[in-house]
């Protein structure tokens, strides 16, 4: 803080100096740009000086890709000149403050003060003792407040800002695996399970049967039941994980998706090279869930999806001509964000009342 009141004080200097040397060629278009250039480059200068100040005495690490322009450094440079320099006040009447509690001490060494009088000025003094460090504190925080808006974020900020980030995202895949598990177990409770009871039922009924053509229709149901069940428990494990992924790769996967929604599916498959296999592995659930939910609850009557690959990102699109409305904070669409955001993607969903509905989901592949 110390250092800073000198550096400030040769901010506003250099502003003003500059400000009345350069003025009239500022407001002649003719000679404005090269005044520009002169006054910014001894901003450039005193803001770097500023921005070791901050690195060598707060422990600030800004990112060395972040650059600010040159309007916005002369803006730091011009509100750090007025802090600094009521930071010298300040500083300066703490000084003061402390020279006058130095004679305080010899008045009551020397008995020349009384008792009311000497409350009467620790009073006083303790106040504004108080509100001389409160006012340091204040300007301490808008000096880092001005220096992280100009200069960005620093590390430590951002590394707060990242743990933060896969906390939640951890917390948003724990949350999106027990909602597939719970469904999972319903689709087995509520669909396979029951068609295994009624098949149980037919051969039971088929066994006690006394009737040879009432056994054969009992044993026809039962086959017919039978290869629903395989359908079904196909369609589980498909949603659980489709074998497809590994064996055939992500576009025939998906492919299997078209083959089994119930509206038209339109694929453009535009990705060069293989995809890492969580990258994958996440596309085609974003891919499925978004299908399933336009064939389900958008009453779309088609649907297309777009995978393309660009450098270290796949963008997987998907957009159906539904009524719209999807609800972003959904358990189907946060259970989406979650898994994306486990891989730093992100995903948008941009879906009016009447449609259509776009989902865009952004992988980093790298």
């Amino acid at each position: 803080m110390l250092l800073g009141c000198p550096s400030a004080a040769l901010a506003a200097l250099y502003l003003l100096s500059a400000g009345v040397a350069l003025g009239p060629f500022l407001l002649w278009p003719r000679t404005r740009p090269y005044a520009e250039r002169s006054l910014l480059s001894g901003v450039r200068r005193l803001s770097g000086l500023e921005r070791a100040r901050r690195s060598a005495f707060f422990g600030d690490r800004f990112p060395r890709h972040y650059r600010a322009d040159d309007r916005r450094l002369l803006r730091y440079l011009a509100v750090r000149s007025g802090t600094g320099l009521l930071t010298g006040v300040v500083l300066g009447l703490l000084v003061f403050g402390a020279g006058l509690a130095v004679l305080l001490a010899g008045g009551v060494a020397r008995g020349s003060l009384g008792w009311e009088e000497l409350a009467t000025q620790v009073l006083l003094g303790g106040v504004l003792l108080f509100l001389a460090v409160q006012g340091l504190l204040s300007l301490a925080a808008l000096d880092a407040r001005t220096a992280r808006e100009c200069f960005g974020p620093s590390e430590a900020e951002l590394l707060r800002r990242r743990i933060a980030e896969l906390a939640d995202s951890r917390a948003a895949v724990v949350r999106a695996v027990d909602a597939e598990r719970r469904r999972i177990e319903r689709d087995l409770h509520d669909g396979v399970q029951q068609r295994v009871v009624a098949l149980a039922m037919l051969l039971g009924r088929a066994r006690r049967g006394r009737d040879p053509e009432r056994t054969g229709e009992l044993l026809h149901q039962a086959h017919r039941e039978a290869r629903e069940v395989l359908t079904e428990l196909r369609e589980v494990a498909w949603r659980a994980y489709p074998s497809a992924l590994d064996t055939l790769g992500l576009e025939e996967a998906l492919g299997g998706v078209a083959e089994r929604c119930a509206i038209p599916l339109r694929l453009h498959y535009e990705v060069p090279a293989p995809l890492p296999e969580p990258v994958r592995t996440a596309a085609y659930f974003v891919v499925s869930e978004c299908v399933t939910n336009a064939a389900k609850h958008s009453g779309a009557s088609a649907v297309s999806a777009r995978l393309h690959g660009a450098g270290p990102l796949l963008t997987v699109r998907v957009e159906d001509d539904g009524d719209g409305g999807a609800d972003p904070a959904g358990s189907g669409l946060t259970g989406l964000r979650g898994r994306v955001a486990a891989l730093d993607g992100t995903l948008h969903v941009h879906s009016p009342a009447g449609g259509p509905t776009v989902i865009t989901a952004e992988l980093p592949c790298a």
